[in-house]
């Protein structure tokens, strides 16, 4: 059985795997945070910023379970967030042609508005987070990230 390794046993990617997780998990929680500040003066927080982009980068206004299933969240939290965005004026509700129940979100000009000043701070927060990182090494960690959750994704099917 030389070199084999049972089923209870950690391979050695696994091994190097699992403190990347956990890297990984620690920085969505500072992502997070960081985002919160960010755009927190336009009224928004990180969770509400990850919506009006899905809004936003959908070809087409989306009823809020396609929303969810873009963002990979739970359809009820997304629910939550859109109700909040549309008490605020920055999303409407358009009536579904296909579906009379589950309405299309779109973002108001108001939204559109906090949405690019978002963006606008985004940009010079981001070349201060990549400054110094080679290209090639962001693009092998969107790889294995890419892989992680694309392999998730299909155990929840």
């Amino acid at each position: 059985m030389s070199g084999d390794v049972l089923p209870s046993e950690r391979t050695p990617v696994s091994e190097a795997l699992t403190p990347l997780i956990l890297d990984l998990l620690r920085l969505n929680s500072l992502l997070l945070g960081a985002g919160d500040r960010l755009v927190g003066h336009l009224g928004l927080t990180s969770a509400r910023w990850q919506v009006m982009g899905a809004v936003a980068a959908a070809e087409r206004p989306q009823p809020v379970a396609w929303l969810a299933r873009d963002l990979g969240a739970h359809r009820q939290n997304v629910q939550r967030l859109v109700n909040d965005l549309e008490r605020e004026g920055l999303v409407a509700f358009e009536a579904n042609p296909h579906h009379r129940r589950a309405q299309l979100v779109v973002l108001t000009d108001k939204g559109r508005r906090a949405y690019d000043d978002a963006m606008r701070l985004q940009a010079p927060w981001m070349n201060g987070l990549s400054e110094g990182l080679a290209l090639e090494d962001v693009a092998a960690v969107r790889r294995v990230t890419t892989l992680l959750r694309e392999r998730l994704e299909g155990a929840e099917g």
